[in-house]
């Protein structure tokens, strides 16, 4: 069986015109994801629909609403393979989405790509985007410059966007070494995953050539085991089951584990997988395990497995760096929202918000503000309603990042820095 290629997962953000869909499903459609028959029934399609032209867009929005319907899709429509890495896209159509899928967990993104047009330029998305990316932790940014074709392949245009495009950049945080700027045209699929000559003068990458570039994270088996639970089954004849995902660390039978916050403990009797034993579990495994001394009442969706030598951490309160991404009126200390962390949902206090950052610089704008409104970055201190596990995020990513939801939609979004444990 030939080696399995290291794996990258890819958000791509960007203002909302600027071709992100259509540069994804060129994506697709050049490096052999998508297939000459799919592509025929979809452009059929979209030509019956009056939409011809936007056959790449149209692939990506119906993937979307076979989602939103909760049709389980294709996977190989959202996964690509470049020469020497596997890709999986987070396909992140409005920023709604984008920061909800990139919080969740799930679907951590190792790298980004941010499509800006070269018409446009810089808009105020393709700020907001950025600067989200940055907080959220991602560390590797790749500018695709698209829309080429409609400025005649003009090496001036570019290079006065690329040069508009580092300044935001690097006024967020991202430093030169972790940014890549590449002219493609979506549209005509010129330097996407060929180069047909169009841009002569350009010498660098094409764009899956630059991500082929990228290094993907070694799985973090090293850390302390963190296993978020999502749902507790009880199999009669086998008895209490949890089911979740390992984000740290490797479990296996035999082990001694902990439930945080309760506390129980128990000895884990097996570890299966697709109905398969495993001899152990790894990071990004999706497993359900039989633990031998623990009840029902025990485990909850929202707890946190580690072993009893480390048990996670459950906090009393803790520091946080957030992003208001949509507040339509404003955010006051005591602030009582609903939090998304890892697996738990549960109401936590803004107990102070101690500054106010400048979403470009990240400096603080200003001391102990008395609220916080859409478009605001702060360090804010954060206390639990009910005791949960909560990491910091540079330890352990997926269990310190959350999502903060009210009125029905994603209010705002943030990291750890620091936890005072209980």
């Amino acid at each position: 069986m030939a080696a399995q290629k290291p794996h990258v997962n890819l958000v791509f953000i960007g203002h909302v015109d600027h071709g992100k869909s259509t540069l994804v499903g060129r994506l697709l459609y050049d490096s052999g994801a998508l297939s000459e028959q799919d592509y025929r029934k979809l452009k059929q399609e979209a030509e019956e629909k009056g939409k011809g032209s936007f056959v790449f867009a149209y692939v990506m929005d119906n993937l979307k609403e076979e989602r939103e319907r909760g049709v389980t899709i294709d996977v190989s429509y959202r996964k690509f393979e470049g020469k020497k890495n596997n890709f999986t896209i987070i396909d992140a159509p409005g920023h709604r989405d984008f920061v909800k899928n990139m919080i969740t967990g799930t679907s951590q993104a190792d790298a980004a790509v941010l499509v800006v047009s070269v018409e446009e330029g810089v808009q105020p998305q393709t700020k907001e985007h950025a600067f989200l990316s940055q907080v959220m932790g991602i560390r590797s940014l790749t500018v695709a410059v698209n829309k080429m074709d409609r400025a005649n392949y003009d090496e001036k245009k570019f290079s006065a966007i690329k040069d508009e495009t580092m300044k935001l950049l690097k006024g967020v945080g991202f430093k030169d070494e972790q940014v890549a700027v590449i002219p493609v045209s979506a549209w005509e699929g010129e330097n996407v995953v060929k180069a047909t000559g169009k841009m002569a003068w350009y010498k660098g990458h094409t764009l899956i050539e630059r991500l082929d570039e990228l290094t993907a994270p070694a799985p973090p088996t090293d850390k302390p085991l963190r296993l978020p639970i999502q749902d507790v089954y009880t199999i009669k004849g086998v008895g209490t089951v949890p089911v979740g995902r390992v984000e740290t660390g490797i479990i296996k039978p035999g082990d001694k584990i902990v439930f945080m916050p309760s506390g129980a403990q128990g000895e884990v009797k097996s570890v299966e997988m697709h109905h398969e034993m495993l001899s152990q579990a790894i990071p990004g495994d999706n497993i359900g395990f039989n633990v031998r001394g623990i009840e029902r009442k025990d485990v909850n969706r929202g707890d946190v497995v580690g072993h009893t030598s480390n048990p996670p951490t459950v906090a009393k309160e803790f520091i946080a760096q957030i992003v208001v991404l949509n507040h339509p009126t404003a955010v006051p200390v005591n602030y009582t929202p609903v939090f998304h962390l890892h697996t738990a949902q549960l109401s936590c206090q803004l107990s102070e918000i101690q500054k106010k950052l400048d979403p470009k610089t990240g400096q603080t704008k200003e001391e102990n503000p008395k609220f916080l409104k859409t478009g605001d970055a702060a360090i804010v201190k954060i206390v639990p309603l009910k005791p949960v596990v909560v990491e910091e995020f540079k330890k352990f990513p997926s269990l310190g990042r959350f999502a903060i939801r009210d009125m029905g939609q994603t209010v705002a979004a943030g990291i750890v820095i620091q936890v005072t444990p209980k």
